[in-house]
């Protein structure tokens, strides 16, 4: 998602909306809400102010600045949650696939913190009001687990361990294709992308990122041919906590998360709708007790419906 704050973009054709054009350069931002930041002037065209609907030149640049999300966005919603575990400090939620995380210019509601206000009565004071005990993310269609913070202290605690790496996650991931390597490091820098604004990528000077790997199961293609070239089970640990990163990694050794249709195979073969990527362990320090704490989530039914397709109708190991 493109940062609140100035944004340039530099149309490669000629003929698009002007409407269209930012919307699809930039993720998370709606063309309905696009549509507004031009109609209150948020948006140029070469230092001119145009309709949605402008024909846009190659190289016009275009510039359009988000303004910041009013706070009182961040309210209460009555939305289910999967609570892993919850005391009077954290609460590890196992969130499912299409939920957001917090609040941002285009998903101002429906989110994981909009829930989580409803849940926990006293958490709105916690850490900021658009990201209330928030101290780590998943991408929208990752399913899994993550901790958040449910006083100051938690908050404080449970983020100098994600820095320092005393607490982190273990993702299961289904790549397209065999990896021949048993394990592995992609050691490779990330920042957005140079042409899509929507698309993080492998850019030499980015911040670095290190994603750890290990295969799990490999699984031919089948007779039928609906895995391609086949699909490679792994376990995933990141050093670094880039946007994206397992997926631009993965997308950048030629063996993409089955499923995820920005940067793999447009169409899922397998048949499930999100992406087969779950992060299925979390560890931390309980930040009052100081107990070392480790849980679990199952796979989304879908991701492990195919697995076990895949694996001849049992869930292959999953350690």
């Amino acid at each position: 998602m493109c940062e609140t704050g100035g944004e340039v973009l530099v149309a490669e054709e000629s003929g698009e909306r002007l409407d269209v054009f930012i919307a699809d350069n930039c993720e998370g931002l709606t063309r309905s809400f696009v549509q507004n930041l031009i109609k209150k002037g948020w948006v140029t065209v070469d230092g001119i102010e145009q309709k949605a609907n402008y024909r846009l030149k190659a190289k016009q640049t275009v510039r359009f600045l988000i303004p910041e999300p009013e706070p009182s966005e961040a309210l209460p919603e009555d939305i289910p949650l999967d609570v892993v575990y919850e005391d009077s400090d954290i609460i590890v939620i196992n969130k499912p696939a299409g939920m957001v995380v917090h609040p941002a210019p285009g998903n101002p509601s429906g989110t994981l913190v909009n829930a989580l206000l409803h849940h926990v009565k006293d958490l709105s004071g916690i850490g900021g009001e658009l990201r209330p005990g928030i101290v780590h993310r998943i991408d929208k269609d990752t399913t899994g687990l993550l901790v958040v913070a449910k006083n100051d202290a938690a908050l404080l605690s449970l983020s100098s361990q994600i820095q320092d790496r005393t607490a982190g996650r273990e993702y299961v991931a289904l790549a397209d294709g065999i990896i021949k390597n048993d394990e592995g490091e992609i050691d490779a820098p990330i920042a957005r992308h140079p042409k899509d604004r929507k698309k993080m990528a492998v850019v030499y000077g980015g911040r670095e990122a290190v994603t750890y790997y290990r295969v799990l199961a490999r699984f031919e293609a089948d007779k039928n041919g609906a895995s391609g070239s086949g699909n490679t089970l792994l376990l995933c640990r990141l050093k670094t906590g880039r946007t994206h990163q397992i997926r631009v990694h993965l997308a950048y050794i030629g063996h993409p998360v089955t499923g995820d249709t920005v940067y793999g195979a447009a169409k899922n073969r397998l048949g499930f709708s999100a992406q087969a990527l779950h992060a299925i362990r979390l560890h931390l320090i309980h930040p009052k007790t100081g107990k070392e704490m480790t849980f679990c989530a199952p796979l989304p039914e879908g991701f492990a419906v195919a697995l076990k397709r895949l694996n001849g109708g049992e869930l292959p190991p999953l350690e």
